[in-house]
């Protein structure tokens, strides 16, 4: 089967967003990037509207990053898929991208309101807040808003000068979280870590409301020993 190993693994991802509690009914995908695959690579996604439990590896939609015409499979792929497509073309160390409605993470977007780093189990995983996009347009909601919401986040990264593997994820401003990572394995990760770091930022807030993000020593201690060129945790690979 053409593109086996990326629709499986594109496959596991949208199931394990469900068994983590990170989606309910059809609201949300995982999608996945080959991109040594053809000119330019390719990226597999849920198909639109597909109940989680009626979703098969050979259902995944495969299209290619350059052009987004589809490559292998009949179903018509997520309507989120250009939003994929314009991350995989602008963030090139990406190559997996999940997209959730959940809980905590969806309430920080709603309010438009970044996720602030409050503690060493944020930094452990995001180095700094977990932005949020400003909102959109009128014009961008009406015309090519997947597209837009694609842009709309890459714009924010740009202007602030952030890394996508160091910020591995962001929310949508009344919409919800997207998070991303090398592979959609680490994707669903992040989702994970996403929604857990806004679950504990809301308790702390309400706990706290004057409480503050943590010193940049403390950040730069707690996510460069994982993620930094002299990292120190974990076993050596």
């Amino acid at each position: 089967m053409a593109y086996e190993q990326l629709k499986e693994s594109v496959y596991k991802a949208n199931l394990a967003l469900v068994e983590a509690g990170l989606v309910v009914l059809t609201w949300g995908n995982a999608s996945g990037a080959d991109r040594a695959a053809g000119d330019g690579g390719v990226m597999a996604i849920k198909p639109s509207g597909v109940e989680y439990d009626k979703l098969k590896p050979a259902d995944i939609v495969v299209l290619s990053i350059k052009t987004g015409e589809v490559v292998d499979g009949t179903a018509r792929p997520s309507s989120d898929t250009p939003t994929h497509l314009y991350l995989y073309q602008q963030f090139d160390t990406v190559g997996g991208i999940v997209h959730t409605h959940s809980t905590c993470g969806t309430s920080f977007a709603q309010a438009g309101r970044e996720i602030p780093c409050l503690g060493t189990t944020h930094a452990d995983n995001f180095y700094g807040a977990i932005p949020c996009t400003r909102e959109m347009s009128d014009a961008e909601i009406q015309t090519d808003y997947e597209l837009n919401t694609g842009r709309v986040i890459v714009d924010t990264f740009r202007s602030r000068k952030l890394d996508a593997l160091d910020v591995p994820g962001v929310l949508v401003a009344a919409h919800a979280p997207f998070a991303w990572g090398k592979t959609p394995e680490k994707a669903v990760e992040n989702a994970i870590v996403l929604e857990f770091t806004a679950q504990m930022a809301l308790h702390s807030l309400a706990l706290n409301p004057s409480v503050r993000p943590i010193s940049k020593v403390l950040l730069d201690k707690h996510f460069l020993r994982k993620h930094g060129k002299g990292a120190y945790y974990g076993q050596p690979k």
